[in-house]
């Protein structure tokens, strides 16, 4: 009996849901130069998960590649851009998952993050897959009032869910 419960446990885990983000692009407002540029690139390098930034000067964009197997925290990526002295425009995230069903108006755990999912079609995301976070501080404000005012639950917890939708 006790066999059965463990490979049951097992089974259990090794089908639940796995997502792991390998790599975003983060576009920041307010840049006027390379010494601009430069300053974002040093401030995301800092960031723990980062394992390396690389500038794209004419679209102020940067290509950020996580460390594998690491935790990304997106307000850590925003806090680091606005400590260079600049916003963050847009904030793509890149992930390989694994059977994570997603929901229109709905939250979703992925890593120690709540994602709340706004535009999106009901589907099961497998493989490489990219989202956008359209949570206040990660686009205009006008853009998040349109985004807030199309959900119909954003509930409080203790960590905030993060509003993202599927590219």
């Amino acid at each position: 009996m006790k066999k059965l419960l463990l490979i049951m446990a097992i089974a259990i885990l090794s089908s639940s849901v796995n997502a792991q983000f390998s790599k975003a692009t983060l576009q920041a407002n307010g840049l006027t130069c390379a010494l601009c540029s430069n300053s974002i690139n040093k401030a995301l390098q800092k960031v723990g998960f980062v394992e390396s930034v690389k500038s794209d000067i004419k679209n102020t964009a940067f290509n950020i590649q996580f460390k594998e197997g690491s935790e990304v925290n997106v307000d850590q990526i925003r806090k680091a851009v606005e400590e260079a002295g600049f916003s963050v425009g847009s904030l793509k995230l890149t992930g390989n998952f694994n059977n994570l069903k997603v929901e229109n108006d709905k939250h979703h755990k992925i890593g120690n993050a709540n994602f709340h999912f706004v535009n999106v079609k009901d589907q099961v995301l497998n493989g490489e897959q990219t989202i956008t976070i359209v949570d206040k501080n990660f686009v205009s404000d006008k853009t998040f009032k349109a985004i807030k005012a199309a959900t119909k639950k954003i509930v409080s917890t203790r960590e905030r869910p993060l509003i993202a939708a599927v590219m």
